[in-house]
Formats: structure tokens, C-alpha cells, sequence
């Protein structure tokens, strides 16, 4: 039986539908992070970002719980707010 996440979590991904549909999650984990991550780099809450960007507190911890859905003019105005700015790329995929 599994003991914490990260078991249970390496235990789903043997199956290959779980895993096909956790790899699809993949962009949204790296938003999260992302905004999560920035905003805890330079030491802002939720409240600041929100004051600084004037997105609403509410939808940023939607982004944060990926629960959100925001627009790449959305996270170019998180990133603006947090002293960075947005890079999107493509990469090739792995087989």
C-alpha cells in the first residue's frame, strides 16, 4: 500500500490511461509552479500580486490551485507584476 503521494502517485502512472491523461496536465503543473514559485521568490502574497496586477485575488488562487484557466494576457501581467516577463515555447515532444 502506498504511504504518501509521491507512491501513490508512481503507483497511477503505471496505468497507461492515468498516465496519458497526467502527462496532458503537464502545461497547467508548470503554470502553477510557475506563478506559485515567482511570487514566493520575491516574497509577495496573493494580496500584492493582486494589488500590483489588479487581477483579482480570487483568480489568482484558482491559477495557483490550477483551477484556473488564464489567458497568455493574464500570465504576461502576473509575470509583469512579479519583475519578469513571459516566455512561452514549444519544445518537440518525447516519444
Amino acid at each position: 500500500m502506498a504511504e504518501n503521494f509521491r507512491d501513490t502517485l508512481n503507483e497511477q502512472l503505471k496505468n497507461p490511461a492515468f498516465k496519458k491523461e497526467w502527462d496532458a496536465l503537464e502545461p497547467e503543473r508548470q503554470i502553477m509552479k510557475a506563478v506559485l514559485s515567482g511570487r514566493m521568490k520575491r516574497n509577495l502574497t496573493q494580496a500584492e500580486l493582486s494589488a500590483i496586477t489588479g487581477i483579482n485575488q480570487s483568480n489568482l488562487s484558482r491559477i495557483e490551485n490550477g483551477n484556473g484557466n488564464p489567458s497568455v494576457s493574464t500570465l504576461s501581467r502576473i509575470a509583469s507584476g512579479m519583475g519578469m516577463k513571459l516566455k512561452i515555447e514549444f519544445v518537440p515532444q518525447e516519444n
